[in-house]
């Protein structure tokens, strides 16, 4: 498959606004007194909202990434097919 440079471009974008947004995600999803079996943030075992919600922001991390360095790929190999 022969990706055009822009869509390289919008694959790599994909890849970093996914790092942007969900380590923010995380941060709220942690800091959730759902999230904690005690009700207090960090305190006593982490709930089934806070397992999903890791396990969602986790598979989407690493979706992004793989966007990502496919983009990455795309984007080398429309230059070399440019310089040759």
């Amino acid at each position: 498959m022969v990706l055009s440079r822009r869509w390289a471009l919008f694959l790599v974008g994909v890849g970093i606004w996914t790092w942007v947004i969900w380590p923010r995600f995380a941060v709220a999803i942690w800091n959730d007194p759902r999230s904690w079996a005690s009700g207090t943030v960090a305190d006593g075992a982490g709930t089934s909202f806070l397992w999903v919600h890791a396990l969602l922001i986790a598979a989407s991390l690493l979706i992004g990434t793989t966007v990502g360095v496919l983009g990455v790929r795309a984007w080398l190999a429309a230059r070399r097919r440019q310089a040759s």
